[in-house]
């Protein structure tokens, strides 16, 4: 219970102790608005009487993620309350988001839109509770209790759950700043990404544990601009971004120049070593990690750091993505689920303190995606990550591709054949085949190859558009009479990867 919980000693202690300490201090900076502590800790206590109030009975709690003070709060008051947030985009399709909140049994959600998107459920109009008492006292919970469910692309065009307790995001709070990683109140750190996202996770609750100031970004802006204008207007110290956002950078490179920044990390895509030397001239005082890790295993859970003055590991150009952090196990294993030994190809896996207890409510999947192995004398349990990768001797990885048709678009996790679900579903008999490719900017797009004389693509893109979010709409649309087959019988994927 709470008095021997790693996430209230943690995670709740120091955010409390931030709240009072730095009550006068800036929290965040909201489309160039400041809020205090002391406002954040009062929005808090306000959201938290009210689902109180309500007296939800399930844990599991929706949220409308939008980019507001009150959005944030909630996610605490869920927390204090000992609840977790099931977070939706209202920017993505609603009927993609019910079946989330349908999927996470929630009766409850919290809307800080002007109008309530959701209304057959019980609706939290958090931007318009009274001002209660600061209330930032825990409620007795367990660790394995979960502190939200985050929903990933899934095969058969129904999104799957990842559930992360607290016990799993206190261990990944350890170890991020196991990594030397410091942070103060003198801190102004980036939050570039959708809550509907787990790598936003890190970007507001280590700040905020540390009484930093965390700077978002409006959804109306255009996120590589607006960074830039961050970097330059208010000297940012700490930054977690994808990749894709220095590809675009990439042509002004030469006019960014943020003495400011100590520790510049990315994750969500595999990272450039040739992008990353000309970023790091950009920022010649911070330290660069590459980090890894999927939604099942906790934000992130690999750390290589780049080296300024010397040789740094990479495979086809890409950036080693080095050893586990504290907590966690990783293997590569063969089609067997033998272990290899260093310098042989395979699929990493993931274990330890960050692991998910598996996809809600998906014992088909669990059974796929999880396995128990020996490690180190004892039952292990590892999630197989469908990524192909090659330790060396010294235990750093390397990342190699993907095993399977999962790829990464502007950070998010997409499944093809989601997108492949959608468009055949539209086009009735007629077959289609997404494709994932990189364009001139180095960044990975969506592309559709269709086995069809051409015919008019707008009513389908409509139809996508109604199911998928923006991410996962294809942007350029191939046509084929027929689909080339492998040696195998099945359709030649690389040879329709050479159309864009």
């Amino acid at each position: 219970m709470r008095s021997n919980s790693t996430f209230h000693s943690d995670v709740l202690t120091p955010f409390v102790a931030a709240t009072e300490k730095f009550a006068s201090h800036n929290a965040f900076c909201i489309n160039g608005v400041f809020h205090s502590y002391r406002q954040l800790a009062e929005t808090i206590s306000a959201i938290r009487a009210e689902v109180k109030k309500m007296g939800a009975a399930d844990n599991n709690v929706g949220l409308v993620a939008n980019d507001d003070l009150e959005t944030y709060a909630a996610i605490f008051a869920l927390w204090f309350e000992g609840k977790s947030y099931v977070p939706v985009n209202p920017d993505t399709p609603a009927e993609r988001n019910r079946n989330v909140l349908q999927q996470a049994g929630a009766t409850v959600v919290i809307d800080s839109s002007d109008q309530p998107l959701y209304t057959e459920f019980n609706v939290v109009r958090s931007k318009e509770l009274k001002a209660v008492a600061i209330n930032l006292e825990p409620l007795p919970f367990d660790d394995e209790e979960r502190a939200y469910i985050f929903f990933t692309s899934g095969t058969t065009g129904v999104p799957k759950g990842v559930p992360i307790t607290r016990a799993n995001l206190a261990g990944f709070i350890k170890a991020f700043f196991d990594l030397g990683i410091t942070m103060d109140e003198t801190d102004k750190c980036l939050q570039m990404f959708e809550l509907t996202f787990d790598l936003s996770v890190m970007s507001y609750l280590a700040p905020l544990l540390k009484g930093a100031c965390v700077y978002t970004i409006p959804k109306n802006k255009i996120k590589f601009n607006y960074i830039a204008d961050l970097l330059e207007e208010h000297n940012l110290t700490v930054a977690l971004m994808v990749p894709s956002i220095i590809h675009y950078l990439r042509p002004y490179l030469d006019e960014i120049h943020c003495e400011s920044m100590r520790f510049s990390l990315f994750c969500g895509e595999a990272l450039p070593l040739d992008v990353t030397s000309e970023w790091a001239n950009s920022i010649p005082n911070a330290k660069i990690m590459n980090v890894y890790g999927p939604t099942e295993d906790t934000i992130f859970c690999t750390h290589y750091t780049y080296n300024r003055t010397g040789e740094n590991k990479a495979s086809n150009g890409l950036l080693c993505i080095g050893k586990a952090m504290n907590g966690t196990d990783t293997i590569i294993i063969n089609e067997n689920k033998e272990i290899l030994p260093a310098n042989e190809k395979g699929e990493l896996c993931l274990g330890g303190v960050q692991l998910t207890p598996g996809y809600w409510k998906n014992e088909e999947k669990n059974k796929e995606a999880f396995f128990h192995i020996m490690y180190n004398g004892e039952m292990t349990r590892f999630y197989k990550t469908g990524d192909l990768c090659q330790a060396d001797d010294a235990g750093d990885i390397m990342y190699l591709g993907r095993i399977d048709s999962q790829v990464k678009v502007q950070g998010f996790r997409v499944e093809l054949s989601e997108i492949e679900f959608y468009a055949k579903e539209y086009l009735d008999k007629t077959n289609a085949v997404a494709i994932a490719f990189t364009n001139q900017l180095h960044n990975t797009e969506i592309g559709m190859v269709i086995e069809s004389a051409e015919f008019d693509t707008k009513p389908m893109i409509e139809y996508m558009k109604s199911k998928l979010p923006s991410y996962m709409i294809p942007t350029q649309l191939r046509f084929i009479n027929t689909f080339p087959l492998n040696t195998n019988g099945k359709i030649d994927r690389k040879v329709l990867k050479e159309k864009f």
